[in-house]
């Protein structure tokens, strides 16, 4: 018999800086047509108060999600880890059940769900991610369930890419420098921050090869300048907004056991660009 899991004193977004956040928008609708008497609120928490926040929510019961620059870190705080937190190493989902912080990563189901709804092919990728951290994490994550794909690793960080790599190594590759990096890719995903406040892009249009799919893991209303001139020069290409949106689901089931209105969290995001 399955034991009732006890609803979570609060669900909270944990991240620095979070005032960008448009996550509290489709929690909230979501649960408001569930009828769960809770508001979904975001706490902006620099890197030397994550550890008190943490002892803070797990004593209250709380629960909530985790975005960047927090995701690695959580993920070492946690008492217990699910077997995807733990093998991608990043955490953006927690809850607390009797006592203990659990960790979860639905970022890797969510870019799944976000690559199928792009079109793009996953038997036989080959993904160029931008990133080595938590996101790009998840992607290797993602990747390593396709059958045949690949993933190369391009990072500002070679150090923290070859890292990634090893954690992943019947998959992921440091990327070569120039334009070996690009040849032969069929889906670029940026998994940096690169594109959130500004109208820089993980690389140039030119670069991506003509038949290649674009994915930018950063949501901004109206796209990002990168996923913007991508689909003007001929690429698929989607913003973050699907990513966010079933990463967030999952994470509402995993809170409640329950499976929020995808439609109505989908509305209230639209609603707002």
């Amino acid at each position: 018999m399955t034991r009732e899991r006890r609803r979570p004193a609060r669900v909270v977004l944990l991240g620095h800086p979070i005032a960008h956040s448009r996550s509290p928008l489709f929690q909230n609708a979501a649960l408001r047509a569930a009828r769960l008497p809770l508001q979904y609120g975001t706490l902006d928490v620099p890197p030397e108060a994550l550890p008190a926040v943490l002892r803070e929510l797990k004593a209250e019961g709380a629960a909530g999600n985790v975005t960047i620059p927090h995701k690695e870190a959580v993920a070492e705080a946690c008492d217990r880890l699910t077997p995807i937190a733990a093998r991608v190493g990043a955490v953006n989902t927690f809850w607390v059940e009797d006592g203990v912080l659990w960790g979860d990563n639905t970022d890797v189901a969510g870019f799944d769900a976000a690559v199928v709804a792009l079109g793009t092919a996953r038997k036989d990728a080959k993904v160029l991610c931008f990133g080595a951290g938590g996101a790009a994490a998840a992607v290797c994550g993602a990747v390593e369930h396709w059958p045949g794909a690949s993933v190369r690793l391009r990072s500002r960080s070679r150090e923290r890419a070859e890292r990634l790599a090893a954690r992943f190594p019947e998959v992921a590759r440091v990327a070569p420098s120039g334009t070996e990096a690009f040849a032969g890719a069929t889906l670029l995903v940026n998994a940096t921050p690169v594109g959130l406040r500004d109208d820089v892009m993980p690389c140039a249009i030119a670069e991506i090869p003509r038949d290649a799919d674009v994915m930018d893991l950063v949501y901004r209303a109206g796209d990002t300048p990168w996923v913007r001139a991508a689909r003007g020069a001929g690429h698929r290409a989607m913003g973050g907004r699907e990513m966010l949106l079933q990463q967030g689901a999952l994470a509402f089931e995993r809170w409640f056991g329950i499976a929020p209105d995808l439609h109505v969290m989908r509305q209230a995001l639209e609603g707002a660009e």
